[in-house]
């Protein structure tokens, strides 16, 4: 090899494990304040975090998308067995690893007005734009969105059969927020909502504060836009994502990392699925 192509290779190489190592540093970095600052966490093994990457990796693929550089993504399980979000940083190289799991609500249909979540990828993007929730009760006494102030994630209206009647595909707006604090939030790890996912608060805050899911925002604050629905008190982070993706696994019981949660009035908290 001539001595200029050398260095160039070399420098390339420089550079490309340097990317690589500053990755990996950003990961464990937001890893341990996943640790510090959500609740209601999953312990999720290394090896079913990497089944999750692969998931969402043929999911990008599916729906023909090809990232650019470091980002953070949101892998949901919509799967009755699981329930569960896998926050996860995907490498300038391809590779996954991850940052933390809680249980989370998905839909759960046989009623009037509840869909199943749809799988997927969905964009975060200002095409649809955020809001908050305004803590306020519904006829149900119900914070549907969670207490004053918790970001509502919204990912815009999604085509997906009716759960109820004669199953005609029809939109629903799928959106990602907080829930009840007092009475839906110990539910987590069920299917309980009408199609959208909840979330716990302290999640919600994380993913707000940070900007995790935040590429298109964060651009428009560049670009000198101000955006309300930003906290003023956000700390984003360097390489934000915008993608939730939405899989389920296959599963023949539930597994040991995701402990069944709090049902009022039932045995040993069966499913409703089960």
């Amino acid at each position: 090899m001539r001595p200029l192509k050398r260095a160039t290779a070399t420098a390339f190489l420089l550079a490309f494990h340097g990317a690589q190592a500053q990755d990996m540093q950003a990961g464990g970095d937001l890893a341990a304040a996943f640790r510090a600052e959500v609740d209601r966490r999953l312990e999720v093994p290394a090896a079913e975090f990497a089944g999750y990457g692969r998931l969402a990796e043929s999911a990008l693929a599916e729906a023909g998308i090809v990232l650019q550089g470091p980002q953070y993504i949101m892998v949901v399980d919509r799967h009755p067995y699981v329930q569960a979000s896998f926050l996860m940083l995907r490498s300038v190289v391809g590779e996954w690893s991850s940052i933390g799991a809680t249980p989370v609500s998905t839909g759960m249909p046989g009623s009037f007005d509840h869909f199943e979540t749809p799988l997927g990828v969905f964009a975060h993007s200002l095409a649809n734009p955020d809001f908050r929730a305004e803590g306020t009760l519904n006829a149900n006494g119900i914070r549907g969105y969670g207490a004053r102030g918790m970001r509502v994630f919204d990912f815009g209206w999604q085509r997906v059969p009716k759960g109820w009647g004669d199953g005609k595909v029809m939109e629903m707006r799928l959106q990602m927020h907080a829930t009840d604090p007092d009475v839906l939030e110990q539910r987590l790890g069920s299917a309980q909502s009408k199609g959208c996912i909840r979330i716990p608060a302290t999640l919600n805050t994380f993913l707000d504060r940070r900007g995790i899911l935040d590429a298109d925002y964060q651009q428009s604050v560049r670009e000198g836009r101000q955006l309300w629905v930003l906290r003023p008190d956000r700390q984003p982070v360097p390489e934000p994502g915008r993608y939730l993706v939405v899989v389920e696994s296959t599963r023949e019981d539930r597994p040991l990392w995701s402990p069944p949660p709090f049902l009022p009035h039932r045995k040993a908290a069966p499913l409703p699925h089960e």
